[in-house]
């Protein structure tokens, strides 16, 4: 029995307690002893001018690339089979002389892509999902995580939000046994002040329990996928109810930001959600400003944009400036975003992305009628599979398409099989199907999930009314 099957037998005050100590561990690898000094310098170089920030940046990128020279195996030979003095690579533009790093070359060179300077006890292993299923196991140290943080709470500093306020957390990680029918759908991180919701269990006949729960708590500030805060949005507007408390921010990550989804979420919470853009693997970072505005964190990572084949948009390639245990340069993310060349009138650093076009996925809908989303998490373990893709067109079904890599084995298949029925339970029958690649769209982009069933798609749609009406919600 693994823990995540141990946690869902034990009782909701025990998995209260459970919750509690994963917070407390996570707030001390995140905000620990390097976090302060990390803020107060991020907050410094927020005051900066564009021109110093990319100077700094460019610095702190020759810094990086002569680390990897130095102490890196991997691109030690990359750089003599090139012929690339690393001295020379000092901007962006230099970078584009070496290769993209892609999910398959770190799985491929995991142990020669570690540094020998950084001791192994200062390791901490991570792993991530992705939008396209293959899951990473890479190493970070805690100085690199509390960097990551920093840049991050910077960002909601911003927007005058407060350490250690209350929040209401609407995340993809099942919280409470899918079976339960009953209330409380939602568990508590204490050290972390979170209400963790689930997003398995809204539906019609249970919206009125999250909302007499968020209204008990009052928390100021929701936090979470946008495809679940629009499911709630779009639950309580069907309810012809309201939350019954004014909320102060409401803050999203994950996923893309729909323009309708920002529209639904202001007219039933009556504030407008701000987005930030970052990943595990800290390459790239994108923060919106108090002006609405995406801004580049140049500070953070060289982050380049590099131009589609049919000239739509730039896929985001990044090199972090955090992670010395296990450096990435020029990592293919697998994002595409829009560019915008007009300034900020916030007067704050970095280039400004309109759009950011990643993340996004249809609905999988149960038997029971229930729509769930974001669901890359349910593969971040599975470094033997190289993409995944969930199709549906009958609800209750799905079609797990995955493309297999060289190791994939009968407990791989027996493993995913396990985890769908850890989430879903009855409320779906799991159809594992195995296929050489997968469909990507024009842009390149492979879409994660992808719905028949037109109450799971995501349409463009313009009047709120009528997805309300029609029982549509839409996701990012």
């Amino acid at each position: 029995m693994n823990l995540d099957s141990l946690y869902m037998r034990l009782p909701s005050l025990m998995q209260n307690w459970v919750c509690s100590l994963e917070g407390w561990r996570l707030r001390r690898n995140r905000l620990g002893p390097y976090f302060r000094k990390a803020l107060e310098e991020a907050e410094r170089h927020g005051n900066w001018t564009h021109e110093q920030t990319i100077a700094y940046r460019d610095r702190r990128l020759a810094e990086y690339i002569q680390h990897c020279a130095d102490s890196v195996p991997y691109y030690q030979r990359m750089f003599q089979r090139l012929g690339i003095d690393p001295r020379d690579i000092t901007t962006l533009a230099d970078l584009e002389r070496v290769p993209i790093l892609t999910k398959a070359d770190v799985r491929e060179n995991f142990a020669d892509l570690l540094s020998t300077k950084i001791n192994p006890r200062q390791r901490v292993f991570m792993r991530t999902g992705g939008t396209t299923g293959s899951g990473l196991r890479f190493v970070a140290t805690e100085e690199s995580l509390h960097r990551q943080f920093a840049v991050w709470w910077r960002y909601r500093r911003w927007h005058d939000l407060p350490f250690d306020v209350w929040h209401g957390y609407f995340g993809g990680r099942p919280i409470v046994p899918l079976r339960q029918t009953r209330p409380p759908f939602w568990r508590y991180n204490r050290p972390g002040r979170q209400i963790l919701f689930s997003g398995y269990h809204i539906s019609p006949d249970t919206i009125g329990y999250y909302i007499d729960e968020l209204r008990r708590c009052r928390p100021p500030w929701l936090h979470g996928y946008p495809s679940l805060l629009v499911l709630l949005a779009s639950y309580i507007l069907e309810s012809g109810q309201t939350l019954g408390y004014p909320l102060r921010w409401i803050t999203v990550g994950s996923e893309s930001l729909l323009e309708q989804q920002v529209d639904l979420i202001r007219q039933v919470f009556g504030i407008t959600p701000v987005q930030h853009y970052g990943m595990s693997e800290a390459v790239a970072n994108i923060s919106q400003c108090p002006c609405g505005r995406l801004h580049v964190d140049e500070d953070f990572a060289a982050t380049e944009f590099v131009p589609l084949d049919d000239g739509q948009g730039y896929r985001v390639v990044g090199t972090g400036f955090t992670n010395l245990a296990m450096p990435f340069v020029r990592y293919d993310v697998g994002d595409v975003v829009e560019l915008d060349d007009r300034l900020c009138d916030c007067g704050r650093p970095g280039r400004i992305v309109r759009s950011i076009d990643g993340r996004k996925e249809d609905y999988v809908i149960l038997r029971n009628g229930a729509r769930v989303g974001r669901m890359a998490h349910i593969f971040k373990d599975f470094e033997n599979i190289r993409e995944a893709q969930l199709y549906q067109d009958t609800p209750g079904v799905l079609h797990v398409r995955v493309v297999r890599g060289a190791n994939y084995t009968a407990h791989d298949e027996s493993m995913l099989l396990r985890k769908f029925r850890e989430r879903f339970g009855d409320e779906a029958e799991i159809r594992i199907e195995y296929v050489e690649r997968l469909p990507r769209s024009a842009t390149g982009k492979l879409r994660f999930v992808v719905s028949e069933i037109q109450e799971g798609q995501i349409y463009p749609v313009t009047g709120i009314e009528s997805i309300c009406k029609s029982g549509q919600c839409l996701q990012g």
